[in-house]
């Protein structure tokens, strides 16, 4: 078998953004989450989900979905691989963003549900050890989470270093298989008795693809292999500028101070 990385847009839409087997979104949501019991989500709609002809136009790695648990709250997922400087800040976004869409008059606050934004990154972003941090609203003098409307976790999968031995909850096996999935030849037999990870794994196999989403898979890896190297030829170039200004520097110096030293020789 040959695994895409469920990183990649079309892959990680392809897992958890198709209603066809929403199973597999439902067991990744109640472990990010750490949902049980009332709060455990049973179903969930799928305001956008992965279809083909949308391949050409996946851009980046969105889910907006309304999740059946006692509170019928709205959820939000993003894949995220490049780091920019205003990530936070577009998460509070998209965020504030789902939450006041849900109402269209100002007098129906009492409508409002409360809005999830997960975001799994692959790159690090807070200072925290742990692969895995919520953000909540507190009040600073009791510490207790007096605003509940808005909650953000994120998963930083960097941080995340397990070997699959370790792996001993739902949540890091999802994570073990963000990370890991494209490097396995086979299916682990820590997955295969695990209904959603079976489908997760069979829905990444890259043989069962036809050949509109191999071609748009092929031409991402392409264009991240030319980000990287564009990268690290920028920095090559910048490294050689600097040591190479630095030496002329250092050269106009040295004849500047060998000239007043000549200078101040020469009036004694």
């Amino acid at each position: 078998m040959q695994f895409a990385s469920p990183k990649s847009d079309i892959a990680f839409k392809k897992v958890f953004g198709d209603e066809n087997h929403k199973e597999v979104l439902i067991s990744f949501l109640n472990a990010v989450l750490d949902f049980k019991d009332e709060k455990e989500i049973v179903d969930v709609v799928l305001t956008n989900p992965y279809q083909l002809p949308d391949i050409s136009e996946l851009k980046e790695t969105i889910l907006d979905i309304k999740a059946t648990n006692k509170n019928k709250d709205t959820f939000i997922i993003e894949m995220q691989k490049k780091k920019s400087g205003d990530f936070v800040k577009r998460s509070i976004y998209y965020t504030s963003k789902a939450y006041v869409s849900q109402i269209n008059k100002a007098v129906d606050y009492k409508k409002l549900k409360k809005v999830y934004y997960i975001a799994l990154v692959d790159f690090n972003i807070f200072n925290n050890k742990s692969f895995i941090s919520r953000h909540l609203i507190i009040n600073q003098e009791t510490t207790k989470q007096d605003l509940k409307d808005l909650e953000f976790t994120f998963v930083e999968l960097k941080k995340f270093n397990l070997t699959l031995d370790k792996c001993d909850t739902i949540i890091k096996k999802w994570i073990y298989f963000i990370n890991n999935a494209s490097s396995l030849d086979l299916i682990p037999k820590e997955f295969q008795n695990l209904k959603e990870f079976v489908i997760a794994f069979q829905t990444v196999n890259t043989h069962t693809w036809n050949k509109k989403e191999l071609e748009y898979y092929d031409r991402v890896l392409l264009r991240e292999a030319d980000d990287i190297n564009a990268m690290e030829y920028a920095i090559e170039t910048a490294v050689k500028t600097a040591l190479k200004d630095g030496k002329r520097k250092g050269i106009e110096e040295g004849k500047k101070e060998g000239i007043k030293e000549g200078i101040e020789e020469g009036i004694k």
